[in-house]
């Protein structure tokens, strides 16, 4: 079983993926297991404080690095590894959530404000991850995509393997395009190999498929699995 245990401002917020989708079939097939913890009640604080100035005058708050300490220490076993949701962290890709599948009791923090502070990410974090270069008001949203992104690849969740390995980005390649009925759709048809049952045919399309709409949705990635076939000797 996988656990992922989640440091908040607002645990509650996680309270839905316990019931969504295939993360909720993991929680009921008990192959993944969700525990949230309230940042706030690790406060000493009678207000229940946990944020203070940044040092050096720059603007905003920063969560204090005892109140998140204690948090983390709470929870923390030798073998946990620690995940920090944050801006300035590696992008989120298949290649990270496949990595974080294979761990067996992650912590996911997630930041607020303007962050935490150094000393956390500093000495007691493994990971600092990014869904995007751009800046969301807290972790808990980039927390579940991870969740969600990683909970796809844990063994038993995803029933068949083939649906993962032709999504999108597994292999550079962008997932090809799929169609279900009718076969006629306002003018539009389903093409020809689909509806062939040559099973060579429609593994050709697909690939066909995949290269062009990667060519004209994503550039980079075109770019990139161009490069990768000039690299092993494919025209």
């Amino acid at each position: 079983m996988n656990k992922v245990t989640i440091l908040s401002l607002f645990p509650e917020s996680f309270e839905f993926l316990k019931t969504y989708g295939v993360i909720g079939k993991a929680i009921e097939n008990g192959l993944l297991e969700l525990e949230f913890v309230n940042i706030r009640d690790f406060s000493n604080d009678k207000h229940n404080h946990v944020d203070d100035t940044v040092y050096g005058g720059a603007a905003g708050m920063l969560i204090k690095p005892y109140v998140l300490y204690r948090a983390l220490m709470s929870v923390k076993k030798p073998g946990s590894k620690v995940a920090f949701m944050s801006a300035t962290g590696s992008l989120l890709n298949q290649k990270l959530a496949i990595d974080f599948a294979e761990i067996k009791d992650l912590i996911i923090i997630c930041g607020h404000y303007e962050g935490i502070d150094a000393r956390i990410t500093n000495h007691y974090v493994d990971y600092e991850i990014s869904i995007g270069d751009y800046v969301l008001t807290g972790g808990e949203i980039p927390a579940m995509v991870l969740i969600d992104s990683m909970a796809r690849f844990i063994d038993g969740v995803v029933g068949k393997e083939e649906s993962l390995v032709t999504d999108s980005h597994y292999n550079i390649l962008l997932q090809q395009d799929e169609y279900t009925k009718p076969r006629v759709f306002n003018g539009y048809f389903v093409p020809n190999e689909l509806t062939s049952g040559n099973h060579k045919k429609i593994k050709q399309w697909n690939r066909k498929s995949a290269i062009e709409k990667t060519k004209r949705v994503r550039a980079d990635l075109y770019e990139k699995f161009l490069r990768e076939e000039n690299k092993n000797g494919f025209n």
